[in-house]
């Protein structure tokens, strides 16, 4: 496809990639012009622990795709795609498969020690 075809545009979910290599997922917040032309200022929700924003000042192309440095440093953007329910239900019938014949298999029992449990909760603890 094409990236002109389906270009990023605001709220759209990109990957960027630093030195060829996936770094985060953003979310496009906006596209304000620069005053260069053919400039805009994108800025990004940077899609990590602790959330933050970045502007960048890119081309259009550089929004789309094309590597541009940072520093002298490769990074590309790549938009996101949603892959449609017919993408993902063949991958979900192999999983089911695979999983079907594990359980088939017999497994060797585990010692009692080895069967451990932890409860972890995100709550604060409350007496009973």
């Amino acid at each position: 496809m094409n990236k002109l075809e389906n270009p990023v545009v605001e709220k759209d979910i990109v990957q960027v990639f630093i030195e060829g290599n996936p770094a985060f997922f953003a979310r496009v917040e906006s596209f304000l012009p620069d005053s260069k032309p053919n400039w805009w200022h994108v800025k990004l929700l940077v899609l990590q622990v602790p959330l933050h924003v970045v502007t960048w000042i890119l081309r259009h192309e550089q929004i789309n795709g094309e590597e541009f440095t940072m520093g002298g440093i490769p990074i590309r953007i790549e938009k996101v795609i949603t892959p449609s329910e017919s993408d993902i239900t063949p991958q979900l019938e192999k999983k089911k498969e695979k999983t079907a014949k594990d359980n088939s298999e017999p497994r060797e029992a585990k010692p009692a020690q080895e069967k451990q449990a932890r409860i972890l909760s995100l709550g604060e603890k409350k007496e009973i």
